[in-house]
């Protein structure tokens, strides 16, 4: 969930004035892929949404090694995970200074297959622990003040399972007791205390996907896309829901699923598709709509009143920012030619990274595109998600840049 980043097998000038104060409102922190409520979006008001012309303020920089984990956020701390000299490494940061607090180490390949390779997953922070996963299938469950390792797993080795073509790229999920990987045919579950296996379905190769929990009519449920199937099973004993096929070239279903009530989103790139589903209580979902409008390679699209926003394209290529209406699965407006990128919402406006380092703010509005700012914040490949959290925006590039920039107005 490069994991973030996701996987990416092949191959943001409007600028303006601050003028008004901004409301003090609660810290709010980003403490796993795709934030609190797992759906890309921050409920953070009162941030700067008019930047000035001579750019953003960066409070911090740092280097952490080749990959495209995401920056996560808790208690005053970022973590993120980077490769360099064939081992990866769990880095914990003040989030304020940047001043490193811990960093852990530990032999894994680089893996530069057709892209930069390096590390996929974004750290979970969950209390006081942190739980990480590499493209080979380290599982580690990690001290979140310390970084002393609490358990490890190796998922490959000790649960027989095949590590996927481009390495494993969901961000770990806690729920409850249990955490939740989409490692396996259709995912697997360990103890989140002590890593012991609490079911998992099959041995074959996972998709690329974060899972995404959901209540499935009443049950607690995992959506993730599988290797050539979207699905959702029982969070409690791994039991299939449903499953619905979606067989993308290269088997490469990345982004994650969004639900939004008893119908599903999915997409993936590589000239495939968009659809909605509808889900049912029993058996497999149905097809509302399906077209080639929002075709998302790797960056999971935001879902926001009705409609869904996402980077339509692959990489190495022109993409497009598309507005499709939910219902119908309508175009309602696109920008071409922005180049990939990966986005995150808060307070009706979208947060892009393009792949050029570049950060764009746009409205989160369906008649019209609508750019409000404009900020080069970094160079090099840029194709992880951006991150909002407490006045801060925290990017990163293929290389290991970590960039934060002062977003608080203060």
């Amino acid at each position: 969930m490069l994991s973030t980043f996701h996987l990416i097998p092949l191959a943001v000038v409007a600028a303006g004035l601050y003028v008004s104060t901004p409301q003090r409102v609660p810290a709010l922190d980003w403490p796993h892929w795709r934030g609190p409520n797992h759906n890309g979006i921050s409920a953070e008001k009162g941030w700067l949404t008019s930047w000035p012309k001579e750019g953003l303020k960066t409070l911090w920089k740092a280097k952490v090694g080749i990959g495209f984990s995401a920056v996560t956020v808790s208690a005053g701390k970022a973590y993120t995970m980077g490769n360099a000299q064939e081992k990866d490494t769990v880095f914990c940061f003040d989030a304020t200074t940047g001043a490193v607090i811990w960093k852990h180490s530990y032999p894994a390949p680089l893996d530069p297959r057709y892209y930069d390779g390096g590390a996929s997953c974004t750290p979970t922070v969950d209390g006081s622990v942190v739980y990480t996963l590499s493209r080979r299938g380290i599982l580690l469950a990690m001290d979140a003040a310390t970084g002393a390792v609490r358990w490890e797993k190796n998922l490959a080795k000790d649960l027989s399972l095949k590590v996927p073509e481009w390495g494993f790229a969901g961000a770990p999920l806690v729920r409850g007791k249990l955490l939740i990987l989409n490692a396996g045919g259709l995912g697997t579950a360990v103890d989140k205390s002590s890593g012991e296996v609490i079911w998992t379905n099959g041995k074959e190769s996972a998709g690329y996907s974060a899972a995404l929990p959901y209540s499935h009519f009443g049950k607690d449920a995992v959506a993730f896309a599988a290797l050539q199937h979207i699905a959702a099973v029982e969070t409690a004993t791994g039991k299939v829901l449903w499953k619905f096929p979606w067989e993308t070239q290269y088997d490469i279903n990345a982004a994650d699923p969004i639900i939004q009530g008893e119908e599903v989103f999915v997409s993936s790139g590589y000239e495939h598709a968009g659809a909605v589903l509808r889900l049912q209580k029993a058996g497999d979902p149905t097809q509302l709509w399906k077209n080639k409008s929002l075709k998302t390679q790797f960056s999971t699209a935001v879902v926001i009143d009705g409609h869904i926003y996402g980077v339509d394209g692959n990489t190495g290529r022109d993409c497009t920012l598309t507005c499709l209406e939910w219902r119908t699965g309508a175009v309602k407006w696109q920008k071409k030619g922005v180049g990939m990128g990966s986005l995150m919402a808060a307070d009706g406006k979208l947060i892009i990274q393009w792949e050029k380092g570049e950060l764009v703010l746009v409205s989160a509005r369906a008649d019209k595109y609508e750019e409000l700012s404009r900020a080069q914040v970094m160079g090099g490949k840029s194709w992880t998600q951006p991150v909002l959290a407490n006045g801060k925006i925290y990017v990163r590039n293929a290389t290991g840049d970590v960039v934060c920039v002062d977003v608080s107005g203060r």
